[in-house]
């Protein structure tokens, strides 16, 4: 037997979007990723009726999911294909690959390709480039800075909050400051943002709500959509596509370094492996 699922932007949208719902409007998010296959059939008092609650609740729960309406919804989720349940045994791996395909799709949808040239012509140009992450938006950075140092480009990633706030008070209008922070309200990370917009430094962020504190800081906002919660602990789903635009500015450059730049750092490599 098959079951109809939802095509997985719609699920991916569902999904993103229910954490922000009250209530009854979680609870109608509920029913639609559970019984994707039923929605399509019903009305909306029926989807209503399964949700406990009513149908001018289910109309605002899918405009707030994304969604026209209700009839939108169904549209959308008609147009899904029918899926094999996977064995039980691949089911706890399976809905992990799932969730991150899902998470990878809604960051796909999310981010505004305009944004992400913007951030590479304005890395481009700068002079200077300091990457500013705290927390769970350390590491990602650390990676980006070491990759760009790769490609002979002038870049620091300081670890320390009094360290990054050092480096960007120096920052000028040749320069520039990329930031990275899940939710956009980070502290530290939005002193240095401000910090470096004041001293006329093009400010890009990196992040999953378009509409938050360090969004209405920057220059570029780049939103990947935001899966999950804002307050999850360890938002890993998140990074995912975090990390594939980290990528994308990353080959951009890579992609204008010179040959003779890239050799030099492979010797670079090289010299750093043992021969024993």
């Amino acid at each position: 037997m098959t079951i109809v699922r939802p095509d997985v932007s719609v699920h991916a949208r569902v999904r993103a979007a229910s954490s922000a719902l009250g209530p009854s409007e979680g609870r109608v998010a509920a029913v639609i990723m559970e019984r994707p296959d039923d929605v399509v059939d019903w009305s909306a008092a029926e989807l209503a009726s399964a949700a406990g609650t009513s149908t001018a609740t289910v109309i605002r729960a899918c405009q707030s999911l994304g969604f026209r309406g209700f009839q939108h919804l169904r549209l959308e989720l008609a147009r899904s294909a029918p899926l094999v349940p996977r064995d039980q045994k691949d089911a706890a791996g399976g809905s992990t690959f799932d969730d991150a395909v899902d998470a990878l799709r809604l960051a796909q949808e999310s981010v505004d390709p305009g944004r992400i040239e913007a951030a590479i012509d304005a890395l481009r140009r700068a002079r200077r480039v300091v990457l500013v992450g705290n927390g769970f938006s350390g590491p990602p950075l650390q990676d980006l800075a070491m990759r760009l140092s790769g490609l002979g480009r002038p870049v620091e990633a300081p670890i320390d909050a009094l360290a990054q706030q050092f480096a960007v008070h120096s920052l000028t209008s040749d320069d520039m400051c990329l930031a990275l922070s899940y939710s956009g309200a980070n502290v530290q990370t939005l002193r240095a943002c401000t910090a470096a917009s004041e001293r006329g430094a093009t400010v890009a962020l990196i992040t999953s709500y378009t509409r938050s504190p360090l969004g209405r800081a920057a220059d570029i906002v780049i939103a990947t959509g935001p899966v999950g919660s804002a307050h999850d602990l360890d938002p890993y789903l998140a990074r995912l596509g975090h990390s594939v635009v980290l990528h994308a500015l990353h080959g951009a450059l890579a992609r204008d370094a010179g040959h003779a730049d890239v050799a030099e750092m492979r010797h670079v490599v090289a010299d750093a492996l043992s021969e024993d």
